[in-house]
């Protein structure tokens, strides 16, 4: 009779289920069993097919798209926090074209910070479906072995330098520090890797330029009463090297071409839709249009539902509004809210335009991008963060 001979390893397992003082047991009968061929099983073992996770399907469907695409040795990244909204999709896609148009030698993307928009807006949430993909599956796409740009530019296209501008940076950090590990230092080390700063960076110079452009652009609706700018801004204890305060700057640079100029948010503390009416007052406007229009990069769900949307839970007849905590009337839009209050602020008067949709405001942005080109590639550990 023919005979093997293995190792009763398997013993081992055994051994660490029953516990220790078994295991110590196994020193002691470790040795070599002669078992015949004729006693083993051959048991036919099915091998599982490992699936692609998410972040791998996403990660091939980015690198075949920059593969296909690329057709220069630079590379620009413009990064929203992204918008579920065709008007949105739009806006993007014409801001590509004047990015390609402006920065010839470059190759040009989109993508989106926020997992809620890319989720929704894969999913169709208002009835037109795209694919963003976050910014890391892009970065990584450029350093692929098949790419490999020589410069890389990423574009914040936030409006103010907040929480989501902070975002940006660390996804910048953990592509030049190989945070997963699975990228080629040498080509980190060799690739100029630049930062494009938000629309109001800076309160000397953006601020001013942002108030110029919008007041051309307006002026002749503040000519027929006032004129209420929407941000979004950030909660205080997300209030990012004190970012907000660009949306007070703002309005006191406005107010240098008009009184009738007002900043307000839907997410700045003591700067809701009830402080700004309460501004308003205390200025003597109390009647009259508004006009109220977006300051967001796209005219997405905030605009569409905050400011010009139809909700008016809050309002009750003979009562009026319930302001919450922080004085905000929540579950009603900027036109209802100023409608109630005795103002024509109607469907005709909302302007549902994205920043980016402004040309005149889009090249600020642009501007922002040359400047990253001309100056020295980013200093990796550190980052362009307002002072």
């Amino acid at each position: 009779m023919k005979k093997i001979k293995y190792l009763v390893m398997a013993f081992a397992a055994v051994c660490f289920t029953v516990g220790l003082t078994s295991c110590e047991k196994e020193k002691e009968v470790e040795k070599i069993v002669e078992v015949p061929v004729e006693k083993i099983v051959e048991v036919p073992v099915e091998v599982p097919v490992v699936q692609d996770n998410n972040w791998s399907q996403y990660q091939k469907a980015v690198t075949e798209n920059v593969k296909v695409s690329k057709k220069n040795d630079k590379v620009i990244l413009l990064v929203a926090f992204g918008c579920t909204w065709e008007q949105g999709f739009n806006a993007f896609d014409e801001t590509i074209k004047a990015y390609q148009k402006a920065f010839s030698g470059y190759d040009v993307f989109l993508s989106y910070s926020s997992a809620i928009c890319i989720n929704r807006a894969a999913a169709g949430e208002n009835g037109v479906s795209r694919n963003y993909y976050a910014p890391p599956f892009w970065l990584n796409a450029f350093a692929d072995k098949d790419v490999k740009y020589s410069e890389v530019v990423v574009q914040s296209l936030q409006v103010i330098p907040g929480e989501e501008y902070t975002r940006v940076i660390n996804y910048i950090k953990d592509f030049a520090n190989n945070a997963n590990g699975d990228l080629d230092d040498d080509y980190l080390a060799s690739v100029k890797l630049k930062l494009g700063v938000p629309l109001l960076q800076s309160s000397e110079e953006d601020v001013p330029a942002v108030a110029k452009e919008l007041n051309e652009l307006f002026k002749e609706n503040v000519s027929k009463g006032v004129v209420a700018f929407m941000g979004h801004g950030n909660p205080d204890e997300y209030d990012t090297y004190k970012a907000n305060v660009r949306y007070t700057e703002l309005e006191k640079a406005l107010q240098k071409y008009s009184k009738k100029y007002f900043v307000g948010t839907v997410d700045m503390k003591e700067n809701f839709k009830t402080h700004v009416y309460a501004r308003m007052q205390k200025a003597g406007y109390k009647n009259g249009t508004v006009f109220c229009a977006p300051l967001m990069s796209i005219d997405g769900d905030h605009g569409h539902n905050d400011m010009a949307g139809d909700d008016d839970e809050n309002w009750e007849e003979g009562k009026g509004f319930t302001p919450n905590e922080e004085g905000e009337v929540e579950d009603t839009s900027w036109k209802k809210y100023f409608g109630h209050l005795g103002y024509e602020c109607n469907n005709e008067t909302m302007i549902e335009k994205g920043l980016l949709e402004l040309p005149a405001i889009r090249q600020i942005w642009m501007n922002h991008t040359q400047a990253a080109i001309e100056g020295d590639p980013l200093e990796y550990y550190h980052s362009k963060n307002p002072e």
